[in-house]
């Protein structure tokens, strides 16, 4: 077990994290089949629809409610979050009309949106030691990873006994429990703001405060390169995850089966890796290990496109499975340490706005990168889609690099001192 665990107040959050993660999981297979029964043929378009929507909620709604965080108990906005997130998703089955998906599916994520990131800056002030935080960190995405891998299966068992409506059920349940496992555990409060003249943002009005919020991440070199390093994870996991469907089935002609073997071998690879980047990361500097593993999402998509462009062979298959591999587990090394990297370069007191920060424009990344790798894949073909979207991966990877400062990050004060901007030390 790692040792993390044996702090009750991270080891309670963790396990909210996890049926949280697994109701979700439970949620898309549901939202899928609720989408072919009211739209039919359509469902594709309903399902698109719904995630613009998700990524639009994300990319507005975050930093809005990040600047608010401070000034709610965290305990009170996570387990109201998760309430209004049960509330939502048992209100799913009963609806008529597509419409009715797209308001509800909105109200979701605007919970999600305000819940994940007050969750993230939660965890650094449970967490205060380093080697602990980095292996919360990739317990974290090792959770991820496992509600992409086992809800489908769970779902997938379920669906044998049940209708699909009771998923939704299930997903009220794991938020539920999360809700509960949050209510019982102390946590700490919001840290004091800074004295008038520091910290994030002193007007009152939350949009100030948001837009404060940003300026913050986009003012530290370090955490700018963290957002190049997120167009790098987007631009290769985005291939992974429309076009995987469309290799597997049409491309290599195999079967339906073979479709979850394939995004198993990407989750595969990305849990390895945040098993092992503890130790990595003891021994290694974060710099390094992003910046390199962001190198390699590129070459793996230009080997994919190179592989597309030739008539596939009895080795297509076996490359595809080894190129997800290596392209979940690089893209793990890139986004586990993120949560180090941005804690370093803010005060306490200014995390949640910045992890807010953070994940709104991470996610602006996908919005971008999802309906480019679709809209190529559909008029130029998968090897072109491949091809354009390594050299955006290439471009993320070298801003990061280009961005990222040498030399080692003088850590902010926890309380009352605002520290010289990064961007003035030598």
């Amino acid at each position: 077990m790692p040792s993390v665990l044996r702090n009750t107040v991270y080891r309670r959050l963790f396990g909210a994290q996890v049926v949280a993660l697994t109701g979700t999981g439970l949620a898309t297979v549901a939202l899928s089949l609720l989408a072919y029964d009211l739209a039919g043929a359509n469902a594709t378009a309903v399902l698109g629809t719904a995630l613009a929507i998700k990524m639009a909620a994300y990319v507005l709604l975050a930093p809005l409610v990040g600047a608010l965080a401070d000034r709610v108990p965290p305990r009170a906005l996570l387990v109201s979050m998760d309430l209004a997130r049960a509330a939502v998703v048992l209100a799913l089955p009963f609806v008529s009309r597509v419409w009715q998906v797209y308001v509800l599916i909105l109200l979701l994520q605007a919970a999600s949106a305000a819940f994940t990131p007050a969750f993230q800056a939660t965890i650094p002030r449970v967490l205060p030691d380093e080697r602990a935080y980095t292996e919360a960190l990739s317990l974290a995405r090792l959770a991820q990873d496992l509600e992409s891998l086992a809800s489908p299966v769970l779902a997938a068992a379920l669906l044998t006994a049940l209708p699909y409506g009771w998923l939704f059920a299930g997903t009220a349940v794991g938020f539920l429990g999360s809700a509960l496992l949050v209510r019982t555990t102390a946590l700490p409060g919001p840290e004091p703001r800074p004295a008038p003249g520091g910290g994030v943002d002193h007007r009152p009005g939350p949009c100030a405060r948001a837009a404060a919020g940003i300026r913050l991440v986009l003012a530290a070199p370090r955490l700018k390169a963290l957002l190049w390093l997120d167009l790098a994870v987007a631009a290769a996991g985005a291939v992974v995850l429309v076009e995987t469907v469309t290799l597997v089935r049409g491309t290599l002609g195999r079967t339906a089966g073979d479709v979850p073997l394939a995004l198993g071998a990407y989750g595969a690879g990305s849990m390895a890796v945040a098993l092992l980047l503890p130790r990595v990361l003891a021994r290694g500097d974060d710099r390094a290990v992003m910046t390199r593993a962001a190198f390699a999402l590129p070459g793996a998509l230009a080997l994919l496109a190179l592989g597309l462009a030739v008539p596939p062979g009895a080795w297509s298959w076996p490359a595809l499975l080894a190129v997800w591999l290596v392209t979940g587990a690089a893209g793990s090394a890139v986004l586990t340490p993120g949560g180090r990297v941005l804690r370093r370069a803010v005060p306490s007191a200014d995390l949640p706005a910045a992890f807010a920060a953070r994940f709104s424009l991470s996610h602006a990344c996908w919005l971008l990168t999802y309906p480019l790798v679709g809209g190529l894949a559909a008029t130029a073909g998968p090897a072109a889609s491949a091809a354009v979207l390594a050299a955006v991966a290439l471009a993320g990877a070298v801003g990061a690099a280009r961005t990222w400062p040498r030399t080692p990050p003088v850590r902010p004060p926890r309380a009352a001192t605002r520290p010289e901007p990064e961007a003035a030390r030598p």
